[in-house]
């Protein structure tokens, strides 16, 4: 197991990239609005699979690159930072497009609500970036097995994503409503997520490990 101010920190991380809209949110909050409840949790097993899936591949081959390049430990660092600071810019800067904004979407199968889901993870750049360039700084290789604490962290990025999704998904239609009668809570919501986003990835980079 990952020493505890690792998982905190792996944690603050994942909420705070798991409240940052992207292309995940943005499924499941249209599909949930245009479809109902059952077909958001439905859409949002596919993207639990996009997640083991990349967690698996992550924590595998996390493993043996560091084993091989130890050294690479700084470059994985670095690019984690500048991404977090590109999720926080994204979530401030002027004409940032809210995802409760749906666009329309046809009535389709479970199965295929499935797979898009898992289609829509696979193709999600922030989720790759999370398992490839920020998992690894919150590993200790002295504190015990590489892997163990890799697959450790991956089902904590997992439990905190599909709780969050999952309350998203229910509540889609409640929120969108909400937040079309008072703009001013989703300003808030995007200046407390990019501050969160930016404070972590300035600690990213002047902390060395």
């Amino acid at each position: 197991m990952p020493e505890i101010h690792n998982v905190i920190g792996f944690a603050l991380v994942s909420l705070g990239m798991v409240l940052t809209p992207g292309p995940n949110m943005i499924y499941l909050i249209s599909r949930s609005i245009c479809q109902g409840r059952i077909a958001g949790l439905v859409s949002l097993l596919g993207v639990v699979a996009g997640f083991v899936f990349y967690m698996l591949c992550a924590a595998f081959g996390i493993t043996t690159f560091l084993m091989m390049v130890p050294f690479a430990y700084d470059t994985l660092r670095i690019a984690g930072a500048c991404y977090l600071m590109y999720l926080a810019w994204q979530a401030v800067r002027l004409g940032g497009r809210s995802p409760f904004k749906v666009k329309e979407l046809p009535p389709d199968s479970g199965k295929k609500l499935f797979t898009m889901g898992f289609i829509t993870n696979l193709l999600n750049p922030k989720i790759a970036v999370m398992y490839l360039s920020l998992l690894p700084q919150f590993i200790s290789p002295e504190h015990g097995s590489v892997l163990s604490q890799s697959l450790f962290l991956g089902f904590t990025q997992i439990t905190i994503s599909v709780t969050i999704n999952a309350i998203i998904a229910v509540s889609a239609s409640t929120i969108a409503i909400f937040l079309a009668n008072r703009p001013i809570w989703l300003q808030l919501q995007r200046y407390l997520m990019g501050t969160v986003l930016f404070c972590l990835a300035a600690k990213m980079i002047i902390e060395d490990k």
